[in-house]
């Protein structure tokens, strides 16, 4: 069943137009979005930080990498909802686009709770495995257990808004963020320094938040008319379509997946160094989440971008949008990572006033942001692949190019010149490597879409 594209107020026309413009207006929404997401941790890390102490400090952001590497397997999923959802639409197919749309936010709460139940029960065991120091081990074992009570939340808003992404939709989830992002922090403010609560605090907090988000993002989508209006009556697993989704997004979880192990193995190295560098390094870690969420809008912009105009016929746009996109996340890396590295002294100082805590911040930051626009080409050009379809290509470079030499680096790199200054180095080079290789397939892949430009012109 095919339709026309009825364009609502809040869908973006990423068929025609210049790409620029169009880029710039579905990213920057989506940038303030990924932005007020982390701001749930950041007020988190900096409201215990100097309220509560280094240690709390510590137990927050040391739980990060565990987070991620518990929930990435499955937030691929999304990836694969905004791929197959964007190259329905862009067909103009409704049926296919609304069978996308129920079995993704089915699977989404399905999963949520499965994640939940699995991080509640395992994450202080995992967190020992990872060598948390015994200051910090107790109090990040509270935050991770109570945290994943509110992963079906978590889940039901990402996939919701990857459902809106698919049509260019990425302001409603702007305004949804906001709003929970708001409460979040007065909840915070509440929860640890008037009820000191501690880590439990900001715990429950997220928790609230994320199903204020889960709430608004599920009444917009039943509200919504046309493509991608939700009915909760028919909510079910279509086997295509999951299919469909699984191919593209279990290999994208599988990769973040893979990046969290190297990641974990980082910061169970890191921990080795005691509680002062782990949560220099836990402050450090926010401050760059802000740069790669800014960056990452441009990753999905290029999902997006490929896949709609695709499904639209409209593939010498392809090309076009690899160089939109490669052009703005440069920009926006460069700038906002050269910003950090400038004022990274106050900026470290927001989230703990002790001068060796700092000091540990600026050690990491100093390296990671200088050149961190390197990590936003190479999510780009894995965003121009899995947009074209390709989901074995990008995780196996990336598997092979960043997590695998993260771990050789570890263990036979930095034992040769043991610093932490040598550790931090492993992310930039992984990021030259990765995004070279990634670039090369891109322009390879392209070919299989030929430029029609005489049925371009009639669509």
């Amino acid at each position: 069943m095919v339709l026309h594209r009825a364009k609502h107020n809040y869908e973006l026309d990423m068929t025609h137009g210049k790409l620029i413009p169009k880029v710039a207006a579905f990213a920057v929404p989506l940038m303030l979005t990924s932005i007020l997401q982390l701001l749930y941790n950041a007020a988190d890390v900096i409201v215990v930080g100097r309220c509560t102490g280094k240690e709390a400090l510590a137990a927050v952001g040391s739980t990060a990498s565990l987070i991620n590497l518990i929930v990435n397997v499955f937030l691929g999923l999304s990836v694969g909802t905004n791929v197959v959802a964007a190259r329905y639409y862009g067909a103009g197919d409704y049926r296919d686009t609304q069978e996308t749309v129920h079995t993704s936010i089915f699977i989404s709460l399905i999963g949520g709770v499965a994640i939940g139940v699995f991080g509640f029960i395992f994450g202080g065991t995992f967190l020992e495995w990872m060598g948390s120091p015994e200051s910090v081990l107790p109090l990040a074992t509270q935050y991770i257990r109570i945290y994943f009570i509110g992963m079906p939340f978590n889940m039901l808003y990402n996939f919701g808004a990857a459902v809106l992404r698919a049509v260019g939709d990425t302001r409603r989830p702007l305004y949804f963020l906001t709003a929970a992002g708001i409460v979040n922090v007065l909840l915070n403010l509440l929860f640890v320094v008037v009820f000191r609560m501690g880590v439990a605090g900001v715990a429950l907090a997220t928790i609230i938040a994320q199903m204020i988000s889960a709430a608004l993002v599920t009444i917009c989508l039943i509200r919504t008319d046309g493509f991608v209006h939700l009915d909760p009556k028919k909510l079910r697993v279509h086997a295509d379509k999951l299919a469909a989704i699984s191919k593209i997004g279990l290999p994208a979880g599988f990769q973040g997946a893979c990046f969290s192990i190297s990641n974990v193995l980082i910061q169970s190295t890191v921990n080795s160094y005691g509680d002062v560098i782990v949560a220099g390094n836990s402050a450090s870690q926010n401050l760059e989440g802000f740069i790669y969420a800014s960056m990452n809008a441009f990753h999905q912009a290029a999902i997006t971008f490929v896949s709609t105009n695709i499904g639209a016929g409209k593939n010498s746009r392809i090309r076009k949008s690899l160089g939109a996109t490669s052009l703005l996340v440069t920009l926006v890396g460069a700038v906002l990572g050269g910003l950090a590295v400038l004022f990274m002294r106050p900026l470290v100082g927001i989230y703990s006033p002790e001068p060796e805590v700092i000091a540990a911040g600026m050690r990491r930051l100093r390296i990671i942001a200088g050149t961190y626009f390197l990590c936003g080409l190479m999510d780009v050009f894995c965003g121009i692949l899995r947009g074209m379809g390709a989901a074995m290509v990008p995780m196996f470079v990336s598997i092979m190019g960043a997590c695998a030499f993260r771990i050789f680096w570890i263990y036979v790199i930095l034992p040769l010149y043991p610093s932490l200054e040598m550790l931090y180095y492993s992310y930039p080079v992984s990021w030259v490597l990765t995004g070279g290789v990634h670039l090369i397939c891109c322009l390879v892949l392209m070919r299989r879409f030929p430029v029609n430009r005489e049925q371009e012109e009639l669509t």
